[in-house]
Parts: structure tokens; C-alpha cells; sequence
């Protein structure tokens, strides 16, 4: 028990986890990312196909990046803390 107990002493000594973001600032954040990655979506449709497609794996590896950090943020927003 010498253990659980050091642990349990440590824990009690840190602080409090303060996030990055402030949390009142997630919705916009997570409507500003979707909205970049739906406009980003449509821009990626409408590229002409090249024979080596750097173009297109740029426009939609940055349109999978925002996508990805937009939910994360819609679902902090709801409540769903990932």
C-alpha cells in the first residue's frame, strides 16, 4: 500500500488540467476547420488530373488535417472530450 499511497499524494499535488483553447472558443474553431476542409473538398473535385498528382495530395492531405482537428473540436464542443 506504500505504493497507491505516493501515487495518491502526487496526484493530490499536481494541478488542474488547463487546456490550449479555451473551451468557449471551440465551436468556432471546430466551424472554421469543417468549413476549410468542405471548401478545400470542393477545390480538390474540381483540380485537373495531372500525371503526378503532388497537387492534389497536398490540397487533400491539408483537407484531412483540418477535417481531422475540426471534429476533434465539434466533439469537445458537444461534450465528448477525445
Amino acid at each position: 500500500m506504500a505504493d497507491y499511497a505516493s501515487v495518491q499524494t502526487l496526484h493530490r499535488a499536481t494541478t488542474a488540467f488547463s487546456p490550449y483553447i479555451p473551451l468557449p472558443l471551440l465551436p468556432y474553431l471546430a466551424f472554421i476547420l469543417l468549413g476549410a476542409t468542405f471548401a478545400l473538398a470542393f477545390y480538390f473535385s474540381t483540380l485537373p488530373k495531372d500525371r503526378i498528382p503532388v497537387r492534389e495530395a497536398a490540397v487533400a492531405s491539408t483537407a484531412s488535417l483540418l477535417g481531422g482537428f475540426g471534429v476533434v473540436a465539434m466533439f469537445c464542443t458537444a461534450g465528448v472530450y477525445v
